[in-house]
């Protein structure tokens, strides 16, 4: 029976004995709301290829730029290959080098057009964010480098070497001789701006490794970098130098130089003897002679004029303080020039601002820019016949020594007195004395610290045993006959049996030495031929040859015809010193041979020069 109130289950839903609880309460859950409720079946599966497509279409515009941007790069990149390449045919020949003056002036406008181009190309921002790409970047950033580099080099360089070259063919010096200081001021501040700009280049571009390069990039690069490493090479000291200039040329105060001839008929090593002394005035760019002395004027002394070290005497001996002739047994200029200055300020008196010494070939050089001179002896001298002139005839002429110490002082006091006085064009008294100082046959010393510390970091300096100089080594010349025979001997160096590859790099240079006197050199004069009591036939050439290594090197193994000869061995501010004679007969040939070490795959090998080579030689690896 049922009970009243009490609900009553529908058929087949009864209750849950163990529970209590209705299958109805079951069903009133299962018609709860899910939370899914409503999202139509693969929704999800849509979303993701909803996000997919999108993926996909933003891929699809980086791959879409990145093609442009690779696209606009090639196009640039082709822009600055072509603009180099252009510049390149432009560039061919031009050298960013003082001694090249005006040879680019016609070209100077094409070649900033092409060199511009390729700066804008590689300047692209595009170009710029792409040298962060592994691999292609270095590519990128190798020509972005070498073209900003080149342009400034034709923006900057080019004109400011042009400059000087304007300078020069417009005439440095006035009717009356005189320097235009004020001109030489200019010159020297547009050099300072060619050089600046030239070392900037070349450490940006010693910056970039061709090794990393392609190869069709690789090798220009390394073109590029050897030019400009050439062009700094030679503007950066050629500035320094020319800075000193108008200084030196008495725009602030008079100067007071002596200027010795050094007569290569008895040889030392800078060149030969010093013949003669002639002392000049210098004030704001006029020059003019004020004295002059032979060496019979300045007699041997009991005692060297300075103290010499005991390194000094066993090289040299004390000759090389007691003779004026022998200041020149150094190869080391500024020990020979204040051995002069001493003994000039000793036996002459008043200042010496500086010390300036040369050869005859360089004085047959300027004779040749300045025209014919008076001769001593009547008539004229020209260029042609100058060596054999003051080297031999002017000693048959005048037997005795004084005469033709004089005629010899009186030749480069007129030398002196003839550039001086306006005779000769710039262009070319300027070509003389470049090659003059390319074939080291000019030596500068200076009296002022400051400027002497320049000087003696350049060739004309010829500061053999400075510090910039301590890798090269030297082969000299010292004439022992005591008498003028060095005019007929013909010296020359070459190198053979390179050993680049070696553990320890070395190269053979080889001296050549051959005499050929005429026939009657035993009846020339004894001036001429030397002391008979020397033990050889009169007209035999007796010469003392030494080697100086580089500093630190040790002895070089040495061979004379072949034979290894020892010779003497001294020590000079740490490089050693080895002494060998040779002995020539009329008409012989000699060679003396010597093993020397490489620096960095190269030697530059000191020389004396001589009337028929230049005072340097040099070798690198191929």
């Amino acid at each position: 029976m049922e009970h009243p109130g009490l609900p009553t289950h529908a058929p087949g839903r009864g209750a849950d004995p163990s529970t209590g609880t209705g299958a109805g309460d079951a069903g009133a859950d299962a018609d709860e709301p899910r939370a899914d409720a409503g999202r139509p079946r693969g929704a999800d599966a849509g979303a993701g290829r909803r996000r997919g497509r999108t993926v996909a279409r933003v891929l699809l515009a980086l791959v879409v730029l990145l093609l442009a941007a690779a696209g606009w790069v090639a196009f640039r990149v082709a822009q600055a290959a072509g603009a180099l390449q252009d510049a390149r045919a432009g560039l061919a020949g031009v050298e960013v080098d003082p001694r090249a003056a005006g040879a680019a002036a016609g070209d100077l406008e094409g070649l900033r057009t092409h060199t511009s181009r390729a700066r804008d190309a590689a300047s692209d921002p595009v170009w710029r964010a792409a040298e962060v790409v592994p691999w292609a970047g270095d590519q990128l950033t190798a020509v972005r480098v070498v073209a900003t580099s080149v342009d400034d080099l034709v923006r900057d360089a080019l004109p400011a070497v042009d400059a000087l070259g304007g300078l020069l063919d417009d005439g440095l010096r006035g009717p009356d001789g005189r320097v235009d200081v004020a001109a030489v001021q200019r010159g020297a501040d547009s050099l300072r701006t060619a050089a600046a700009t030239t070392s900037a280049a070349r450490e940006r571009l010693d910056a970039l490794d061709p090794g990393q390069l392609v190869g069709p990039l690789a090798g220009p690069v390394r073109e590029v970098q050897g030019a400009v490493a050439r062009a700094d090479a030679a503007l950066a000291p050629a500035a320094r130098g020319l800075a000193l200039v108008p200084g030196l040329l008495g725009a602030d105060a008079p100067r007071t130089y002596l200027v010795l001839a050094l007569n290569s008929a008895e040889l030392r090593a800078p060149g030969g003897i010093v013949g003669s002394v002639t002392a000049v005035h210098v004030e704001d760019g006029a020059v003019r002679v004020v004295d002059q002395r032979s060496t019979e004027d300045l007699r041997s002394l009991d005692a060297p004029i300075l103290p010499l070290t005991a390194e000094e005497v066993a090289t040299h001996t004390d000759r090389l303080g007691r003779w004026l002739q022998n200041a020149a047994l150094t190869p080391h200029f500024p020990r020979t020039a204040e051995l002069v200055a001493a003994r000039w300020r000793r036996d002459v008196g008043g200042p010496v601002d500086g010390v300036v010494a040369t050869d005859p070939v360089a004085i047959g050089a300027l004779v040749g820019a300045v025209g014919p001179l008076t001769d001593p002896d009547g008539g004229t001298l020209s260029a042609d016949g100058f060596l054999r002139t003051v080297l031999r005839d002017v000693y048959v002429r005048h037997p005795d020594g004084a005469a033709s110490d004089a005629y010899f002082a009186s030749v480069a006091s007129s030398v002196v007195a003839a550039v001086a006085g306006g005779a000769g064009s710039t262009e070319d008294l300027v070509a003389a004395l470049t090659g003059a100082v390319d074939d080291r046959r000019v030596r500068v010393w200076s009296a002022h610290a400051d400027e002497q510390e320049v000087l003696a970091g350049t060739v004309v300096g010829g500061a053999f045993l400075d510090a910039p100089f301590a890798a090269q080594a030297g082969l000299f010349l010292d004439d022992a006959s005591q008498g003028k025979l060095g005019v007929d001997l013909a010296a020359a160096v070459t190198f053979r049996d390179a050993r680049c590859d070696d553990a320890r790099p070395r190269v053979t240079a080889v001296l050549t030495l051959d005499y050929r006197p005429p026939a009657d050199v035993a009846t020339l004069p004894e001036r001429v031929v030397g002391s008979p009591s020397l033990g050889v036939p009169l007209g035999t050439l007796t010469t003392t040859v030494s080697v100086w290594s580089p500093l630190g090197a040790g002895p070089a193994p040495l061979r004379r015809d072949g034979v290894a000869v020892g010779g003497t061995t001294t020590t000079l501010a740490g490089r050693d010193v080895q002494q060998v004679g040779s002995v020539l007969a009329p008409g012989a040939h000699q060679e003396v041979a010597v093993d020397l070490p490489l620096h960095d795959g190269a030697l530059t090998l000191w020389t004396t020069p001589t009337v028929s080579s230049p005072g340097v030689a040099s070798f690198r690896c191929p």
